[in-house]
């Protein structure tokens, strides 16, 4: 048997082989940045429209279920969207909401914490017993019982970070050992009534009823995303990168304004504005802020991509994590003042029943990802809602309580299915 030899021609045979022809259906990758330099606007719905065929779908999914939400049930009860009960439901939705925030900060990681509806309750109880029963000044007791939240955060933080337990396991038995010490501190009674004139009974009973308020909020909040838009626009102009067109910032501005306006225009048909909606607001736009335009948010999210990638560039995971925790536990304990500010009492009940699962379905339906890396602060207000939408007019039509929690888990489960798919189509067009 004998093998037949060919001679490679002379200088050939250190020549790079040439790629085989692409396929005649292949789709070959436009860069983005050329895109929107030769076709402005046009460009970036292209790129935008390009997205959401990779996967990338954004707060879309969410915003068009609240549409369909709140268009059933007006349908069914037209007083679902009337003033009353969206001021109601916007009341409703904070004290959720607030916790929620404190969520999409663990999710990020790719971590769960599960204390935080005990961590809720225990920081209401020791307010109430600082203020009333020991006679500590109000504020006094407001500020140790959120940082109470915080150092509960850091011990749960401490023992997954540098001990190595699973937040999962921490967390789960901080939900026991936090909710038998909220009833230590409670007492025999079980039940503390707070002051029903003081600062922390007001946080969901007081409205700035000028009509100037609300009105002024939402120009305050067009008019600070508009020059926040414009000012990254004309830096990155200036540092020759690619950077959105007037038109399309012009558009996102008005297309702000118009729900913005029509909110305030709402509220100012009940009582005004109300107080417990501007702090949750005001504490979305802050932490959003920390997340997206600091070294401390930039941290964040390179961990929930890649722990071991963040750990090589010089990031201190353990020092990260940690604070992550302390964040979710201070949000906890915040979100509990306004809990019990709704009902101004700390009971045995508070922070119990689905508390824990409706800021954890608040902050995943909202479009964070339950796989870390992606999210926003603002999930929590979009998830909360979902949520609130759906107790609120359930309870406008009269339908019993275990319909409501049948429908929140199906309305849960189709949003980690929808951040399931969207994740793998992302990995298949090569964007995760």
């Amino acid at each position: 048997m004998s093998a037949k030899m060919t001679k490679e021609p002379s200088g050939q045979g250190r020549h790079a082989v040439d790629a085989p022809p692409a396929a005649a259906n292949a789709v070959h990758p436009v860069d983005p940045r050329l895109l929107v330099r030769q076709q402005g606007f046009k460009g970036y719905l292209t790129e935008s429209l390009r997205k959401l065929r990779s996967g990338e779908l954004g707060s879309l999914p969410v915003v068009l279920g609240l549409a369909i939400i709140w268009a059933i049930f007006q349908i069914k009860d037209s007083a679902f969207l009337s003033a009353e009960n969206l001021s109601n439901l916007s009341i409703n939705i904070v004290g959720t909401g607030l916790i929620a925030v404190g969520i999409v900060f663990v999710l990020l990681l790719g971590e769960i914490d599960l204390s935080v509806g005990s961590v809720s309750g225990l920081s209401a109880a020791i307010f109430a017993v600082l203020n009333v029963n020991q006679g500590m000044p109000e504020w006094q007791a407001v500020l140790v019982a959120i940082g109470s939240g915080a150092l509960i955060g850091v011990v749960q933080g401490f023992f997954f970070a540098k001990v190595g337990v699973p937040a999962f396991v921490v967390t789960l038995a901080g939900l026991l050992a936090w909710n038998g010490l909220m009833l230590q501190v409670l007492g025999s009674s079980g039940t503390i009534n707070i002051d029903d004139s003081g600062f922390v009974a007001k946080l969901t009973s007081y409205y700035f009823t000028d009509v100037g308020a609300a009105y002024g909020l939402a120009a305050a909040a067009v008019l600070l995303y508009f020059l926040t838009a414009f000012s990254d626009n004309r830096r990155r102009a200036r540092a020759a990168i690619p950077s959105r067109p007037t038109s399309e910032i012009v558009l996102r501005t008005v297309g702000l304004a118009v729900p913005t306006f029509l909110a305030a225009y709402v509220l100012n048909q009940y009582k005004g504005l109300p107080l417990a909606l501007l702090i949750f607001l005001a504490v979305i736009v802050l932490l959003e802020f920390v997340l997206r335009r600091t070294p401390y948010g930039r941290k964040i999210f390179a961990l929930g991509g890649s722990v071991e990638a963040a750990s090589r560039s010089g990031i201190n995971v353990a020092r990260v994590r940690i604070s992550v925790f302390a964040i979710s536990g201070g949000m906890a304990a915040i979100g509990g003042l306004f809990i019990a500010s709704q009902i101004a009492a700390a009971n045995q009940s508070a922070g119990g029943g689905n508390l824990l699962m409706n800021a954890i379905a608040a902050a995943v339906i909202g479009g964070t990802s339950l796989f870390g890396g992606r999210g926003s602060t603002w999930s929590a207000l979009l998830g909360s809602l979902v949520i609130g939408s759906i107790s609120s007019g359930m309870a406008l039509l009269g339908v019993a309580a275990a319909v409501n929690f049948m429908i929140t888990g199906a309305v849960l489960l189709a949003a980690a299915v929808i951040d399931s798919i969207s994740r793998r189509t992302q990995k298949v067009s090569g964007r995760a």
